[in-house]
């Protein structure tokens, strides 16, 4: 059963298009050219081995945040969730979102902090949480996760009543 105030999302957050094709491309150009370099080259058996193991990680890193980027973000009155269903964090758990030029936070994105940690949990390119804080962003638009950041920052604001 869904709760009548989760079923209208306040905001989505999608990957754009654009950067998620050229954050994809860029890693898995990476593997390829190391695989192609290990193939082609003839380095010393530990170099080859290495630049192996190396382009295959970014192949997989590649096909990884292409799955991962096809998600959405959606923030609720309750919580922000992925479209998947995973619960990044409840609005009640939030303490403070950070997103200034010196914040440390994904591309633009935002971080919040709560107040009790959860799992380590990394999607590449649109979020990541490990223990008490949650980075949201990477290829997704600039403009809709700061006006994310600034809607939560002020559901913040209402609750502790300043």
């Amino acid at each position: 059963m869904t709760n009548d105030d989760d079923a209208e999302p306040s905001l989505v957050l999608m990957a754009s298009a654009g950067r998620r094709g050229i954050g994809v491309a860029s890693i898995g150009g990476l593997g390829g050219i190391l695989l192609w370099f290990a193939a082609s080259q003839n380095p010393e058996p530990l170099w080859q081995a290495a630049m192996v193991a190396m382009g295959v990680g970014a192949l997989w890193m590649a096909r990884r945040m292409w799955r991962a980027t096809a998600a959405s973000l959606v923030l609720t009155p309750r919580a922000l969730k992925s479209s998947d269903g995973r619960v990044l964090a409840e609005m009640e758990d939030i303490v403070a979102v950070a997103r200034g030029a010196f914040a440390f936070k994904p591309s633009n994105g935002f971080t919040l902090t709560l107040r009790k940690p959860g799992p380590f949990v990394w999607e590449p390119g649109l979020w990541w949480r490990l223990g008490r804080r949650v980075g949201v962003g990477g290829v997704t638009p600039g403009t809709p996760a700061r006006f994310m950041a600034e809607l939560m920052q002020e559901r913040i604001a209402k609750r502790s009543g300043e």
